[in-house]
């Protein structure tokens, strides 16, 4: 999933293939893994604080030093993705419950597992990281709005109740983590190694439980969301680049943007789809967490083969200042 702080390129490719695998064991034989459904939300936000303890307050202060491009990858993100959710939905006919699935994968923030991507692609990780970041506080507000926005007239749906989870499994243990980082620096440095199979490993016990939970019926759903998830993926890829593109920055902001719009924080997607929806809605978050990794490593792959260049009509070799520098 795309929240994971993956930190090298082993491990994003082991990844994929762990989720695929509990997938299908949880599905074949879901009681060992439903074990687990008590204690999502208390894994999801432990991997929440993993991801605050990544971060510096130097991630939020390069905003106001350079805010266009982090302006930009928000806006492109909580613009694309829940749109693009909408009518892929409505054009393949999913059913209500699968289609608010869907919305609400587009309508969550974007990852950390999307900073490695960016850093094999050549793009800006700062500029990443601070996307992720930014995206992550205010998809706090955002995720409730725009589900509703995009699904009052189809489902009904405890808002009220999200919000407050979103608080509590987000902003509270993000928030802790940045402190932590400002106030024991010694500690951090020495857990810090570890909180990447930590993070792999909550994240996969999620996958396990949400998928030991679903129906059996929902199997004929299968291929049509898959089809669903690919497409909505690709099309936050391209959105991202070509948006990126038209704005004027060079490539590499545009294939940072690329990345940050088109992968999703998707075990929140399926933990609060599964808590307020119904289970078969955390479809979508499940299937796309193991889809836009293998997306995003392949996308990478293509383009660490293929150098990034800095200049843009808007910004000459000679005036560009990375985004990474500090």
């Amino acid at each position: 999933m795309s929240i994971v702080p993956l930190n090298s390129a082993p491990g994003l490719r082991v990844f994929p293939v762990l989720a695929i695998l509990v997938s299908v064991l949880a599905w074949f034989w879901p009681e060992p893994f439903a074990v687990a459904l008590p204690w999502i939300s208390p894994l999801l936000a432990l991997v929440m604080l993993a991801m605050g303890i990544t971060l510096t307050l130097d991630d939020f202060r390069r905003l106001a030093t350079r805010p266009a491009p982090v302006l930009a990858g928000l806006g492109l993100h909580y613009l694309i993705m829940p749109l693009a959710a909408l009518g892929i939905a409505r054009l393949l006919h999913l059913p209500p419950d699968l289609t608010a699935g869907m919305i609400l994968t587009g309508s969550v923030a974007s990852g950390t597992a999307s900073t490695v991507m960016v850093y094999l692609s050549g793009g800006e990780v700062a500029l990443s990281v601070t996307i992720s970041a930014c995206s992550t506080l205010v998809g706090v507000a955002m995720t409730p709005l725009l589900t509703w926005l995009y699904t009052s007239s189809t489902i009904p749906i405890d808002y009220g109740a999200m919000l407050l989870s979103i608080v509590e499994i987000v902003l509270l243990p993000v928030g802790l983590g940045l402190l932590l980082r400002q106030t024991m620096p010694a500690m951090i440095t020495r857990v810090e190694p570890g909180l990447p199979i930590l993070c792999m490993a909550s994240v996969i016990i999620i996958i396990g439980a949400i998928v030991s939970a679903v129906p059996d019926n929902t199997l004929t759903e299968a291929a049509p969301m898959i089809l669903a998830v690919a497409m909505h993926n690709t099309t936050g890829l391209l959105g991202g680049y070509f948006g990126g593109r038209l704005l004027g920055f060079n490539e590499a902001v545009c294939r940072t943007l690329a990345l940050e719009v088109g992968m999703q924080n998707s075990g929140l997607a399926a933990t609060l789809a599964r808590l307020y929806i119904s289970s078969s809605a955390a479809i979508p978050g499940v299937f796309f967490s193991i889809w836009h990794n293998l997306s995003g490593s392949l996308l990478a792959g293509y383009w660490s083969r293929h150098p990034a260049s800095l200049s843009t009509r808007q910004e000459t070799p000679a005036r560009h200042t990375s985004f990474s520098e500090r």
